[in-house]
C-alpha cells in the first residue's frame, strides 16, 4: 500500500486507515494460517494502533466515506490553504491577505472539528 498512515503525517485520509486495517488483518490471518504468527508482531501492534484511531474517527459521520485528519501542528497551514482554495484571496504578500491572523482563523475553524489521538499525536477531524 502506498499511503500507509503514520502519526508523522500532516494529513491522513480515513480511507487509507480503513484500507491499511484491512491489509493488516489479511496479512495476520495469512501468517496465522501458515503457522507463522511470530512474523507479524509489528503488524499486530500497528493494527491495534490503527483500530484505536478508527474507533475515535468513526465519531465523524463521513469516516467510512472519506474524512481528512489534520495534524494539530499543521492545522494553521491547513486553514490557510483551505481559505486560499475556497476564497479569492490576493497574493499572500498583498493586502488584505498579509493582514489575516491565520492563527485566529485556524482556531475558529477548529470549532467544527474534534480532536482524535493517533498514538500520542493529536489530529483534527470534522465533527
Amino acid at each position: 500500500m502506498n499511503n500507509t498512515p503514520t502519526n508523522q503525517d500532516d494529513i491522513i485520509y480515513s480511507r487509507d486507515v480503513i484500507a491499511r486495517i484491512e491489509e493488516l488483518e489479511s496479512e495476520i490471518e495469512d501468517a496465522v494460517a501458515d503457522d507463522e504468527p511470530d512474523l507479524v508482531e509489528d503488524e499486530i501492534e500497528e493494527l491495534a494502533t490503527l483500530k484505536v484511531l478508527a474507533e475515535d474517527g468513526e465519531a465523524s459521520t463521513d469516516w467510512s466515506y472519506g474524512e481528512t485528519l489534520i495534524r494539530d501542528s499543521y492545522f494553521e497551514t491547513y486553514a490557510r490553504e483551505l481559505a486560499e482554495d475556497c476564497c479569492e484571496l490576493p497574493d499572500p504578500g498583498q493586502w488584505p491577505a498579509r493582514c489575516i491572523d491565520w492563527e485566529q482563523a485556524a482556531e475558529e475553524l477548529q470549532m467544527d472539528y474534534t480532536l482524535v489521538d493517533f498514538d500520542g499525536v493529536e489530529y483534527w477531524i470534522r465533527a
